[in-house]
């Protein structure tokens, strides 16, 4: 168990159940809509997962500012609850931004029923310090994102805490 604070600390609250937003985390077709900064893509075909203990996710991301930069993501799952739980080492390499090398990071997510069938979603990463403010700001693009895909035009917004 990582014993530092993570550098990112984000709980939101998703207007959907518990069961829907942990398949967005782990159905590649769910996946591949709402991951990622705004404007950037996965190809589908370009997406593996094995989701279990010991198992893991892989997939690319291309920017929509630069389509040379692809950007492969590995993540090493080590705990693996169903519908719970996904924790694990993430390996970020491929054709990088600018300035930007590859490196590793320890990302857990983890959800919660609320009221109503709204799930609390906990997500924590310990990154180098250097790619902290775009990966946050990419997280938080992301779950606008993923607050779209889950509720298509739901009027009202979720709520984020950032620690």
């Amino acid at each position: 168990m990582q014993t530092e604070p993570p550098q990112i600390d984000i709980s939101r609250v998703l207007d959907a159940p518990r069961e829907l937003v942990y398949r967005a985390f782990t159905d590649p077709d769910h996946f591949v809509a709402w991951w990622g900064p705004v404007g950037n893509s996965l190809p589908r075909k370009e997406i593996e997962f094995d989701v279990r203990p010991g198992g893991h996710q892989r997939w690319t991301e291309v920017s929509a500012a630069d389509s040379r930069v692809r950007v492969h993501v590995y993540v090493d799952l080590t705990d693996v609850i169903d519908g719970e739980l996904l924790d694990g080492l993430m390996h970020v390499s491929g054709q990088l931004p600018d300035g930007v090398e590859p490196f590793e990071t320890r990302v857990r997510v983890e959800l919660y029923d609320e009221a109503d069938g709204r799930t609390r979603l906990k997500i924590r990463q310990w990154l180098p310090t250097h790619v902290t403010g775009d990966a946050e700001r990419g997280w938080l693009e992301a779950l606008t994102k993923l607050d779209a895909a889950l509720i298509g035009t739901q009027a009202s917004p979720s709520i984020v805490e950032v620690q």
